[in-house]
């Protein structure tokens, strides 16, 4: 899988990504340095990729404004550090060998993760 990076989320995800066999993209040193989260989203899903955040705004919004997505993990830790949001993120990526992301958002917390998907009433 791709995951593209949120411009908060630590660049040292890279070997982590790499050592579960994934892609990691950062959007740090993107150009278009401080575009909106939607903008960041959209080109996440460009790219067919998991999006990876430490802003937890993402969960909330992503179900509401991408009816269809490739999925997104977000890190929202009381007082983050490093190794911190990395041993988040590995226990993220375990969870989603077995869980499906496309269409999800996992929000994990210090204590807690939630695993959101937008529901849609029958026509």
């Amino acid at each position: 899988m791709n995951f593209p990076a949120d411009q908060n989320f630590p660049r040292t995800g890279e070997p982590l990504l790499t050592r579960y066999g994934h892609t990691f993209c950062d959007f740090k040193y993107d150009p278009n340095l401080g575009l909106s989260d939607s903008w960041l989203f959209g080109e996440a899903q460009k790219l067919k990729a998991v999006f990876l955040t430490t802003d937890k705004d993402f969960f909330h919004t992503i179900p509401w404004l991408f009816l269809e997505h490739c999925g997104a993990i977000v890190i929202d830790l009381r007082k983050p550090n490093r190794a911190q949001i990395l041993a988040k993120l590995e226990w993220g990526l375990e969870f989603v060998k077995s869980h499906p992301v496309e269409n999800h958002v996992l929000l994990l917390r210090d204590n807690r993760a939630y695993y959101s998907r937008r529901t849609y009433p029958k026509q």
